[in-house]
């Protein structure tokens, strides 16, 4: 048990809460739409919600901004074999700017996904739906092998496993096109596609067991696995994914938030803006790790309690019914405002207080029938529309940072997550 008095609270990390994440314990979808042992569920929701959330393919075409990357002259480039293009600078991405003298920072919430697949119950359209409603823009942390056929898994080459081995089942054939579907859609929308790399092993032969060479394979390979989805597939019905994922991929989180210490050098290399793989922190402002932003889950006040627990639904999950995704149905309503209010006392301590970002993380579940996704809506709803709060992806929210001057933000990390300094005198004029 460690200890840090934060104003307002002493956090109790129990090591059962940090290292649950490690315990391969969370459900999956079979590629079938089935829940099974090894990998968040990807296709399962709140019951009678998503089946019937309108379909949403966004017609708008890409803007270019006054500062494109390159030159945009408003045709479409293909690369490669087509699964990919250049379509122009990424639409409706905020433009960061510099906090002035006096002012207060706004207060980012960044709503995450890992493994990010379309299934059968449609999670992925759901939350593209809800981030709209929401003024939200979101992450979608997408596993490469989700495009890859299984019929094709012997091109995918683990590190420390066997060609094809995976702890994840691979998608079926619908799933890998409803899921490119909701990419491109989401893409459109203004929200970031990450990468939660591949195969998603944990412990023993996992990311904390690998080395930078076996991180860069694995890099490789998710790159691959997007960039030809077209070839492994042999759809020629779909059009390509309207981003260059070469220079779009900004970062990512690791399965079960190990191996950080050998992905960051690799994760530089490549350009990677930042990294969201650290297993979680106090609410604080990031900091950098050898150049790259470090976003970690973060220990929030669990209610009615003096713990802490890491903002993920997981975590909620093992401090309710521990290893079981199906308790008892009686505390599901209790649970889920729980949940709710956990991540709400999360947002106060920092709205009222430092403004330090609240990092959230989730898997596409129905764990106790789906009470952790409601919660996530319920938070949604509650926070992204309040006055000063910026519900960003974790690119914009390093664009913000590498905006800011690096001694405000070295100010900024000094306060306590519940620390209101008197804000008109906190920038000042130089």
């Amino acid at each position: 048990m460690s200890k840090r008095t934060v104003r307002g609270a002493t956090a109790l990390v129990t090591v059962g809460a940090v290292a649950a994440l490690g315990l391969g314990l969370t459900a999956c979808d079979d590629g079938k739409g089935n829940d099974a042992k090894g990998e968040p569920s990807a296709s399962a929701q709140p019951k009678g919600k998503a089946k019937n959330a309108p379909e949403t393919e966004p017609d708008e075409e890409p803007t270019p901004s006054k500062k494109p990357e390159e030159k945009w002259d408003g045709k479409v480039r293909v690369i490669g074999d087509g699964s990919t293009s250049y379509t122009g600078p990424q639409p409706k991405q905020p433009k960061p700017e510099r906090l002035k003298p006096g002012e207060k920072p706004p207060q980012f919430v960044v709503f995450s996904w890992d493994g990010a697949l379309e299934g059968d119950d449609h999670l992925f359209s759901y939350f593209r739906q809800a981030a709209k409603q929401n003024n939200a823009q979101m992450t979608f942390f997408l596993t490469g092998t989700y495009l890859l056929p299984k019929s094709k898994a012997s091109l995918y080459k683990p590190p420390q496993h066997k060609p094809g081995e995976s702890a994840i089942s691979y998608a079926t054939d619908p799933h890998i096109r409803d899921t490119l579907q909701q990419v491109r859609g989401a893409w459109l929308d203004g929200n970031e596609i990450g990468t939660h790399f591949n195969g998603h092993f944990c412990g023993a032969k996992g990311g904390g067991d690998w080395s930078t060479a076996e991180w860069k394979s694995e890099i490789e390979q998710s790159y691959s696995f997007v960039q030809n989805w077209k070839t492994n597939t042999g759809y020629t019905d779909l059009p390509p994914l309207p981003f260059d994922y070469k220079k779009e991929l900004a970062g990512g989180r690791a399965p079960c938030l190990e191996g950080q210490k050998n992905l960051i050098p690799v994760a530089k290399s490549y350009g990677w803006r930042y990294d969201a793989s650290s297993p979680g922190d106090f609410q604080i402002w990031p900091s950098q790790i050898n150049g790259v932003w470090n976003f970690p889950l973060q220990l929030l006040p669990y209610p009615k309690s003096e713990k802490q627990v890491l903002s993920m639904d997981f975590n909620f999950l093992y401090n309710q019914s521990g290893d079981n995704t199906k308790g008892d149905p009686k505390k599901y309503a209790e649970w889920r405002k729980l949940t709710r209010d956990g991540y709400l006392n999360g947002f106060e301590r920092v709205y009222n207080g430092s403004r330090a970002p609240l990092f959230i993380g989730n898997h596409f579940e129905d764990w106790n029938g789906g009470i952790y996704m409601k919660a996530v809506e319920d938070v949604m709803k509650s926070v992204c529309k309040r006055d000063g709060v910026r519900c960003v992806s974790f690119k914009q929210l390093a664009d913000w940072l590498d905006e800011q001057d690096p001694k405000v933000l070295t100010k900024l990390r000094g306060l306590d997550p519940a620390q209101s300094p008197d804000w008109s005198t906190f920038v000042k004029k130089k």
